[in-house]
């Protein structure tokens, strides 16, 4: 699928109408989603740009992350995709030429649909070139991942809660909770650092304009703000995970207490019961008529009064 977006425009054009356009400069903003080979082409001969194949825009390092060249800057970065219990980094790459914007993607994300959203509404001043569209994408995003940063502190939080005060023996169910959360707090991490490499870059390139620099300032702020607060987060986990441990080996203890006592209680009787369980023809009490009751007596005793003395040094 794939929308153009023209300047003083509100509604979105498909491919369809690439080849009736009048003025190509009008395009402004071309959004492409899972395009085939075709469309690709059909762009890149309309434009005179070279899109990156997806695996060159999965490509880690910083010289594959963003670079200009033929006046064109062209950006792959990571958009956070969460979807249930699972997230990963998409990658969505980006080029900017002159005043108008290229990206290329090949899933539906909900940064892209809240801009789609924003230009076709009628209180929308509208974009003056390229420029204006990469920023404001990015401005959303961070604002986005801004809000998953603070629904994670808030799991953080209703977990910590759980593990000190609602603790059911859930283990591996705690276990895997934490798990997830310090996957999920990785990737908004790595995602942050590659928006801060990004916009670093911008601000310093020759081919962004002013105007644009002064908002990419504030973004940037606002991202080593929230570096910070992820690295306060994995602490909090950290810390959460300790504390779970901890009450785990309590638990443990207990468990282990309980059955030393039970162990010291059934000692003795199984001691008397031992001794006249023995086969020796010379054992006086054998002949006894109260023995048998005396030797029950006895292993009842000798199983109340550990319990008495535990009690009263407090051990149970």
């Amino acid at each position: 699928m794939i929308r153009m977006y023209l300047k003083n425009k509100r509604e979105p054009l498909g491919l369809e109408s690439l080849p009736n356009l009048e003025n190509l400069k009008d395009v402004l903003w071309i959004d492409m989603i899972s395009p085939d080979m075709d469309v690709i082409k059909l762009v890149e001969r309309s434009f005179n740009i070279i899109f990156p194949t997806k695996q060159e825009s999965e490509e880690i390092e910083i010289s594959s992350r963003y670079w200009e060249e033929n006046e064109g800057i062209e950006i792959n970065s990571f958009f956070l995709l969460i979807n249930g219990e699972s997230a990963r980094n998409e990658t969505v790459s980006f080029i900017l030429k002159k005043n108008l914007l290229i990206s290329i993607r090949y899933t539906e994300l909900k940064t892209f649909d809240d801009i789609a959203k924003r230009i076709t509404s009628s209180s929308f001043r509208g974009f003056d070139d390229g420029d204006e569209v990469l920023n404001t994408i990015l401005d959303v995003r961070i604002d986005s991942v801004a809000d998953i940063v603070e629904n994670l502190s808030k799991e953080i939080t209703k977990l910590r809660r759980l593990v000190l005060t609602d603790y059911k023996h859930e283990d591996e169910e705690i276990l895997g909770r934490i798990s997830k959360l310090e996957d999920l707090n990785m990737l908004i991490i790595e995602n942050l650092k590659d928006k801060q490499r990004i916009i670093a870059s911008l601000l310093k390139s020759h081919l962004c304009k002013s105007e644009i620099k002064n908002d990419l300032s504030i973004m940037i702020k606002d991202i080593r703000s929230l570096v910070d607060y992820t690295q306060f987060n994995f602490e909090r986990l950290e810390y959460l995970q300790n504390v779970f441990l901890g009450v785990l080996s309590i638990e443990q203890t207990k468990v282990v207490k309980i059955f030393t006592i039970v162990n010291v209680m059934f000692l003795p009787p199984t001691l008397i019961a031992s001794i006249y369980g023995m086969n020796f023809k010379i054992m006086p009490e054998l002949s006894w008529s109260f023995g048998y009751p005396l030797s029950i007596v006895l292993m009842i005793l000798s199983s109340v009064l550990p319990i008495l003395i535990f009690k009263k040094k407090g051990w149970i």
